[in-house]
């Protein structure tokens, strides 16, 4: 039998090499492989019981099924035309300035984040962006940034808006009135400063003109179907936020609905349809879950639970800072869902005071804007350009979230702290 301090360092190794791995994508292996590597390797070689790993998986069964239903939802809307039809839509709106289209896509992208989470901005409104650029003939990659920037910023202005904020609370939501006394102020200046930064930081793209007045054609019967399924599921899932239900199986069901609608109307076959939807996400989810649960199992979370009660106590305005600006660090480097966990059981562990907890929030939200590996709704937007043939790199993606992510997060928590 391995000896304990033997056991943590292999877990800690195995968990830094997956982890490293979904980051920088040796070899250009997808995220998913190496987390599932990672979490196969830690159950062969004995440092994680099966039972356990299958008990961690379970746990993102929530998490699976939301992620489902979205993107059921997104290769729908793709197949019939909806996003063509909303990019010619958006093109005319912008009235010949790509400065002006891209403020209609970051404002758009936060009304999506809002009722429908950034899991859902990455999913169902990069597509989208993509065909507007397109058409307008616009460079893609200031359009595509805010997609994924406010995927992130605007993700605590409701519960629903991020389903990390579920994991964090442990599925126990504050009343909606309390939740906006907390976030509203924080959420404005996030968004406003993520805003502001990245309109600076491509301020050269942005200063040209673009295509204007293009030919508009009739949405289909089949795209008009997913339009109303796309707003049918965002009033869903504001009316089971409000009952304090899980938000998964609605939004699976939603998006099942709408493609047998769809397949239905048009007597086709929802085959290609299942083709096209990016499965390999779900193995990336359970394999961070696993990862984490390995990592619970060294005692970590016990000594930062130990820690962050002992801070809260003594100092809760400097700890909820530090607190938040630390996770919002190291959800860049291990991804904001297993971060969110750790937090979460930490926070279950410690029983801080609310403020502390919030600023966990702001920090687990708002700071993977950093990275590109930083949140799940990053990877789902990288999945998505990828699929429309662009592709950005870990140093690109991080000389935007440099400069656009600090200004943002030290707003945010500031805030957050002064309202107390």
């Amino acid at each position: 039998m391995i000896a304990p301090t033997v056991a943590t360092i292999a877990i800690w190794t195995i968990c830094l090499v997956a982890t490293a791995g979904v980051i920088v994508r040796p070899f250009k292996l997808p995220e998913a492989v190496w987390a599932v590597a990672g979490a196969v390797l830690l159950a062969i070689v004995g440092l994680m019981p099966v039972g356990a790993a299958w008990t961690a998986v379970l746990k993102g069964g929530d998490v699976y099924l939301f992620l489902i239903g979205m993107m059921l939802l997104s290769e729908t809307a793709r197949r019939e035309g909806l996003f063509d039809w909303v990019a010619v839509h958006a093109v005319n709106a912008a009235g010949g300035s790509t400065s002006r289209l891209f403020a209609l896509v970051f404002g758009v992208g936060t009304i999506v984040t809002i009722f429908l989470s950034n899991d859902a901005t990455a999913v169902v409104l990069t597509p989208a962006v993509y065909a507007a650029a397109t058409k307008a003939k616009a460079k893609p990659l200031p359009l595509l940034f805010a997609c994924a920037l406010i995927a992130n910023a605007a993700s605590f202005v409701l519960p629903i808006s991020n389903p990390a904020n579920l994991v964090l609370y442990g599925g126990k939501m504050p009343p909606l009135g309390s939740w906006l006394a907390s976030f509203a102020v924080p959420s404005v200046l996030a968004i406003g400063a993520t805003f502001a930064m990245l309109r600076w930081v491509e301020r050269d793209s942005l200063g040209s003109g673009c295509a204007r007045d293009l030919p508009q054609s009739r949405l289909s019967r089949g795209g008009l179907i997913a339009l109303i399924g796309i707003v049918a599921t965002a009033a869903l899932l504001v009316t089971v936020s409000a009952f304090d239900r899980a938000l998964g199986l609605p939004t699976c069901l939603a998006g099942i609905a709408t493609t047998l609608v769809v397949c239905i109307g048009s007597r086709s076959s929802p085959l290609p349809i299942l083709r096209c939807v990016s499965w390999a996400v779900l193995p990336l989810v359970a394999g961070l879950f696993i990862l984490v649960e390995a990592l619970g199992r060294t005692g970590v979370i016990d000594w930062l639970a130990q820690a962050l009660h002992h801070a809260a106590a003594t100092a809760p305005q400097a700890t909820a800072g530090v607190a938040g600006a630390t996770l919002a660090v190291a959800s860049n480097l291990m991804n904001n869902l297993p971060a969110g966990l750790i937090a979460s059981t930490t926070i279950q562990q410690a029983h801080p005071p609310q403020l502390v907890t919030d600023a966990l929030l702001i920090g687990v939200d708002l700071g993977p804007n950093l990275s590109i590996t930083g949140s799940l709704a990053t990877i789902l937007w990288l999945t998505a350009i990828r699929r429309e043939g662009q592709d950005v790199g870990f140093w690109r993606f991080l000389k935007v979230g440099a400069v656009t992510m600090p200004p943002a997060l030290l707003l945010a928590l500031g805030a957050r702290i002064l309202i107390g």
